[in-house]
């Protein structure tokens, strides 16, 4: 029984030596990758300068730092437009409009770019305009929004919702093109209608995909939020900016912790979401 155990052991061993050395050697290979990573990076240091840390800066960066420790907690208690909490609840709302906007407009468009649902010709089109608004930084879409519709939370909005298109479509057509079709094709054998397809077949496969993806892009959107407000888009933004420019770094203290606080708690629940839609469990 014993050289039975050490004769399987003796013949594992062989296998995994064998299947090591039967390995292309790619050593050459990954030498020639390192080098061209060195002479990329190397080239693209040419184009960095750094004259050294100035004391006007040095003062700036003690100063907002002195403002997080020493918030104008006024502020942060002041219930009207201009107080933070009118602002933060402005900038989720900004958000979570942006993100469902841009899910829902991204459904039809990711069918319609899936080559295993729409012939390839159309869904290359469908993805040449996907890929054309990807493209474009959400601070090129919003400065384009606000010549539209003006400055304000509404161009925050459609601003978030164009971009959000872009990006949540390419995961849905992820998930599209990964459909189990025998579902669907034992649906039609049993002789289901089209609509009996789509809601047995298709979406169960793809409603949870769906959702930790519209969640995801809800965690960049609420970032992206505050950056939009600085060009004008609505939310915290814009108020923080200033508050910078005129050197009110208590205000801006207020301002950092309340967006510190809010991006940790809307982590720690999208977090929570995505796993249980991905396991099944917390």
């Amino acid at each position: 029984m014993k050289d039975n155990k050490n004769n399987i052991e003796l013949t594992a061993n062989e296998n995994i030596l064998e299947k090591l050395y039967s390995e292309p050697n790619n050593l050459w290979l990954r030498l020639l990758i390192v080098f061209v990573i060195i002479i990329v990076a190397a080239w693209g240091s040419t184009s960095l300068s750094f004259s050294g840390i100035t004391e006007k800066g040095m003062n700036v960066a003690k100063s907002v730092f002195h403002g997080i420790i020493y918030p104008d907690t006024e502020l942060l208690f002041n219930f009207t437009k201009d107080g933070v909490p009118f602002l933060v609840l402005q900038t989720i709302a900004i958000a979570v409009l942006g993100t469902i906007n841009g899910a829902i407009l991204a459904i039809p468009i990711s069918f319609l770019a899936s080559t295993n649902i729409v012939p390839k010709p159309v869904a290359y089109i469908f993805r040449a305009l996907i890929l054309f608004v990807r493209c474009i930084p959400s601070l090129l879409w919003a400065l384009i929004w606000i010549r539209v519709t003006g400055p304000g939370a509404f161009c925050g909005v459609a601003t978030q919702s164009i971009c959000s298109i872009g990006m949540i479509s390419k995961m849905y057509i992820t998930a599209i093109e990964n459909l189990d079709t025998g579902i669907l094709e034992s649906l039609d054998a049993a002789g289901c209608n089209t609509f009996e397809k789509i809601r047995v077949g298709i979406l169960p496969q793809l409603l949870a995909s769906f959702i930790s993806t519209a969640i995801y892009r809800f965690d960049i959107n609420l970032k992206d939020a505050t950056t939009l407000g600085i060009v004008g888009a609505g939310g915290i933004g814009s108020p923080m900016m200033q508050s910078i420019s005129s050197a009110k770094y208590n205000r801006v203290g207020s301002f950092l912790w309340v967006l510190i606080l809010l991006v940790l708690v809307i982590e720690w629940i999208s977090t929570k979401i995505r796993a249980r839609l991905a396991r099944g469990r917390s």
